[in-house]
């Protein structure tokens, strides 16, 4: 019994806090992927490893402004486009662009529909969109009641 509360709490908890399970990357991880980047030679195949890798560190940081620093250059392989697309897709998710990344994860999955990092980043998406969309019909309600309240005061104010 006292597990089923835990994981009751938990999940309130969850819900509230709008956690997700993608990794977090720090700016040190950021710095040393940007002067790989930057100091990459070698073949292209190379120098789109090491774009990819600092895209990673970009869109996972918890800073906006580095989510907004990440750039997808275009390939023909289309393993190499959807790992590309859902770089991008985490990266709206992070920024709150719900459904710019659910457009994006959906072009992923089209490519392999059996991904489960893309199918897990859908069911985040889909979860924070349900729950943005629960805590505003909730504001809604509140906000009515208030303003029945408010008028119900002032109504028997006047009698």
């Amino acid at each position: 019994m006292e597990a089923k509360v835990g994981k009751f709490f938990d999940s309130v908890t969850n819900f509230f806090s709008g956690s997700d399970q993608l990794p977090w990357c720090d700016a040190d991880i950021i710095a040393g992927c940007e002067k790989e980047a930057a100091e990459a030679n070698g073949s292209d195949e190379s120098k789109n490893e090491c774009l990819t890798r600092f895209s990673w560190a970009l869109v996972h940081s918890r800073r906006t402004e580095d989510v907004e620093r990440a750039s997808i250059a275009s390939t023909t392989d289309p393993l190499k486009m959807r790992e590309k697309l859902y770089l991008l897709a985490v990266g709206h998710f992070r920024r709150g662009d719900y459904s710019r990344s659910r457009e994006l994860v959906e072009q992923c999955l089209m490519v392999e529909p059996e991904w489960r990092q893309a199918q897990s980043l859908k069911k985040a998406i889909e979860d924070r969109i349900t729950k943005d969309g629960v805590i505003g019909i909730g504001i809604a309600v509140s906000a009515a009641g208030l303003i029945a309240g408010g008028l119900a005061a002032a109504l028997s104010r006047k009698k």
